[in-house]
């Protein structure tokens, strides 16, 4: 490791982190080539933070094996050794060629080759296609460097290519494009277009991590970009019914999918929160009505978008918290409990209704909502948003001081009322519910001898 430390300050650009020097530097000792490659090196270069560093080597893996004291399997039939140096894990793969891609995914075979070129050519895109060497530099055989510069997403090679051999690098893409703010060169996005149905091919599981990716990054707003390359048929067809849905009303100027990229956009970059964002209005299409007079409406489409969500996450393979979590919100974004004004009373029942753990989500989802309908803020925008401060401001004044408006503050449970003599069944949650509702309505109430009291009064009633 000394030898390549002492060169190191030539290469005063880019920083390898000492374990990756010392890998790089053992491997080289046992008589072999490594690199630093992919998307550490792109982000090095960026001057990003790497997730994980990855290194590339002309060693197999059971040579890995022989020169690291602590290694793990990780996928040794296509090359890869994990190998664990000061409690970090290190995935060290050998130059590889692929063999054919028989189902659009996966290649049918790997073959070990000595040639870095070999490998990197088998790479996706361009900017993850670099390798660095703490000694010699950047390799970068494919003007990756440059397009970083540049800010685009090319492939290695002919796009058609990569894209068949593994579709799911259609949706990396994109994903990559709204991560890093770059844009898509011509070719690959026409190959994108033209190679879009083979994303039936791809598992549901890999579809919604790089959605997720996309969705929680800088800019959701590339994923209008998915639509236009005709992806969303293949991933989230109903977003495209959105994008035909206009919105005759006076309170919406743009179509229901243009309102939603607009709210997906206001809403931080929290998971739950940006699928919910996606999928708040997903319903509208299946609820439409128009009147007399012209005007759509959207009467129940909260409703059903809680069930038409469920399903699109489901087939997705969610997991069934976020499921519930994003439809818990999609329930309630277009409730309008603060329309005849802000108060403790008004907000502690909302909070009981609704549950306070997501509440401040649920928040945010509505203001961008509101925000999101008109071009311009008109009157009513002004005043949503107000209300909706204050009901925050509430919220919080209402945490802080310690109120209850859920059963589990409540100051007497269910074992006190069977010790008073409240048999199990109907009558005893229908008391502790009629407890809260006046707890909820005044906090003053909630201690133990005033709900007994009260508990004692419905008994005899």
């Amino acid at each position: 490791m000394a030898d390549l430390e002492k060169k190191r300050p030539e290469m005063t650009e880019y920083q390898l982190p000492a374990a990756v020097v010392s890998i790089i530097e053992q491997l080289e000792t046992g008589g072999f080539e490594a690199y630093a490659v992919g998307g550490c090196v792109r982000d090095m270069l960026l001057k990003r933070k790497p997730n994980d560093w990855d290194i590339t080597t002309s060693a197999k893996p059971e040579q890995v094996k022989q020169i690291f004291r602590r290694t793990v399997d990780t996928g040794i039939e296509h090359g890869t050794v994990t190998v664990v140096m000061d409690h970090e894990n290190y995935e060290v793969t050998t130059y590889r060629v692929d063999g054919v891609y028989l189902d659009g995914r996966h290649p049918s075979g790997v073959t070990f080759t000595p040639c870095l070129t070999e490998d990197l050519k088998r790479r996706d895109f361009t900017i993850n296609a670099m390798a660095y060497h703490p000694v010699r530099g950047l390799v970068d055989l494919f003007n990756g460097r440059e397009d970083l510069t540049q800010g685009v997403i090319r492939c290695v090679g002919a796009a058609r290519e990569r894209f068949g051999e593994d579709a799911l690098r259609i949706l990396r893409a994109f994903r990559f494009a709204a991560q890093l703010g770059f844009t898509i060169d011509d070719e690959t996005v026409e190959a994108a277009k033209e190679l879009a149905a083979n994303l039936e091919l791809i598992s549901k599981e890999r579809i919604a991590a790089e959605l997720v990716k996309l969705l929680t990054s800088d800019h959701p707003e590339e994923f209008m970009c998915l639509q236009e390359c005709g992806l969303t048929r293949y991933i989230l067809p109903e977003f495209d019914e959105c994008l035909r849905t206009e919105q005759n009303t006076p309170f919406h100027a743009f179509n229901v999918g243009v309102h939603t990229i607009k709210v997906l956009c206001g809403v931080s970059a929290d998971r739950v929160l940006r699928l919910a964002a996606l999928l708040h209005d997903i319903a509208k299409p299946k609820t439409l009505t128009v009147d007399e007079n012209g005007r759509t409406h959207f009467f129940g489409h909260a409703k059903l978008g809680v069930k038409m969500a469920g399903e699109i996450l489901r087939d997705l393979k969610f997991d069934n918290e976020t499921i519930r979590r994003v439809a818990h919100l999609i329930e309630y974004h277009d409730d309008r409990f603060y329309k005849n004004g802000v108060t403790p009373r008004i907000v502690r029942r909302a909070l009981c209704r609704m549950g306070s753990e997501d509440f401040p989500l649920l928040l945010e989802l509505m203001r961008a909502d509101a925000k999101g309908k008109l071009a311009e803020p008109n009157a009513e925008t002004v005043e949503t948003l107000k209300a909706l401060d204050q009901v925050e401001q509430v919220y919080e004044e209402i945490l802080a001081a310690g109120e209850c408006f859920s059963l589990k503050d409540l100051k007497i449970t269910g074992r006190d009322l069977i010790a008073m003599g409240f048999a199990p069944g109907p009558k005893l949650g229908e008391t502790l519910n009629r407890l809260l509702e006046a707890v909820v309505d005044d906090p003053a109430l909630n201690t133990r001898e005033a709900l007994t009291e009260r508990a004692k009064a419905f008994f005899n009633a």
